[in-house]
């Protein structure tokens, strides 16, 4: 028997298995709908769900003072403000009754449940729920619903401060920038003018393609390729800076390229490399680059034969101590996670005299991940 013809015969063959199946479809439709806050966008988008799942008369969702969406007998619709403002400064469910409602004329809604909807422990909105009767189960049940689109506002939120987050991760990266690199490539863009003018000029062409990368606010992803460009670009500059004391070894397998990442991932690790691991060594040293096709990864590496450091003190940089000089490593490591999940961190490996190779694995497709996209 296939999966497909074991999955209709058994699990959903009987009504309980129908009705829990459709539970949690009409569960996963309100969700997406609730990922942007308790909006009145998202409100009209599920209170239609919501009163499927309790079966009642009419319900309403509200923030803290207004009617947001409401579906159902229209007959109470004018009740909603004002249950908004009591349940709200309750900050638990309640049933009010019929003679606490508006409504004159016989009509099947006796009672209505209203529970507060919170984010963090403050209540934000009500979810009210009107009813011919506010029997036990019909409490609960509004109570229990009420937590979920809760748990539903609060899970936004939280997606939403991380996105805030790494935005905030790759101003602050783009910010420095400026300060750790444009007067030294300038500098020696300006040896060159009278001894080298061509090559001043290309140089002063690769600045320009490089800053209006770096800076650029096309969304927030790009591809390997493009990011790999960046960083060519980057490290021709520096060999112009440092002479003969930097050598570059970019290998690229090419089935990789088309891989979209988030925007000033890999700069920042070969900019560590060069500021960190090979301009305090006299002699200079080496930075090579790989990036390689595993599987469903891309493989990327960042190795110098420099100085090296101290493990501690890269495990105090990715931890965030924000007293040491390395914002660009944490930040990368920071915006790899939040964007591919925390198995996506970087990988160091480093000791004093030893150099240091940071390795990064970027999953071949994930969701949300294209580049011209914003977190």
């Amino acid at each position: 028997m296939t999966r497909r013809s074991w999955l209709r015969a058994q699990h959903l063959g009987s009504d309980a298995d129908r009705a829990t199946f459709e539970t949690l479809h009409t569960a996963s439709l309100m969700a997406a709908a609730f990922r942007d806050g308790l909006t009145p966008a998202s409100a009209e988008n599920s209170v239609r769900h919501l009163r499927t799942l309790v079966g009642a008369h009419a319900v309403a969702l509200t923030d803290t003072t207004n009617l947001l969406a409401w579906d159902g007998d229209a007959t109470h619709r004018a009740d909603a403000q004002a249950l908004a403002v009591a349940g709200a400064a309750h900050g638990r469910t309640d049933v009010v009754g019929h003679r606490e409602l508006a409504c004159d004329a016989p009509c099947p809604v006796r009672h209505v449940v209203v529970s507060p909807l919170t984010v963090d422990d403050v209540v934000v909105g009500t979810l009210q729920v009107y009813a011919p009767d506010a029997q036990a189960a019909l409490v609960r049940a509004t109570t229990e619903l009420a937590d979920w689109v809760s748990t539903q506002l609060e899970r936004g939120e939280l997606e939403l401060s991380r996105s805030r987050l790494v935005e905030a991760e790759l101003r602050a990266l783009r910010a420095q920038i400026s300060p750790h690199f444009v007067c030294n490539a300038l500098t020696a863009i300006a040896s060159f003018v009278r001894t080298d003018p061509d090559r001043a000029r290309e140089l002063l062409l690769d600045f320009a393609d490089f800053t209006r990368y770096s800076l650029r606010h096309l969304g927030d992803f790009t591809t390997l390729e493009e990011e790999l460009a960046s960083v060519q670009r980057y490290l021709v500059l520096e060999q112009a800076r440092f002479g003969g004391r930097i050598g570059v070894d970019v290998r690229i397998a090419p089935e990789v390229l088309p891989v979209s990442l988030p925007v000033l991932c890999l700069q920042p690790l070969v900019e560590n490399a060069v500021r960190h691991g090979l301009a305090p060594k006299p002699a200079g040293g080496s930075v090579t680059v790989r990036a390689r096709d595993l599987d469903r990864e891309a493989v990327i590496t960042v190795e110098d034969d420099g100085v090296g450091e101290d493990p501690e003190r890269i495990r105090r940089i990715l931890a965030g101590d924000a007293t040491l000089d390395s914002l660009g490593l944490h930040n990368v490591d920071e915006r790899l996670r939040s964007v591919f999940g925390d198995e996506y961190g970087l990988v160091v490996e480093t000791a004093p005299g030893a150099g240091t190779k940071v390795s990064v694995r970027i999953p071949k497709f994930a969701p949300g991940v294209a580049p011209g996209v914003a977190v």
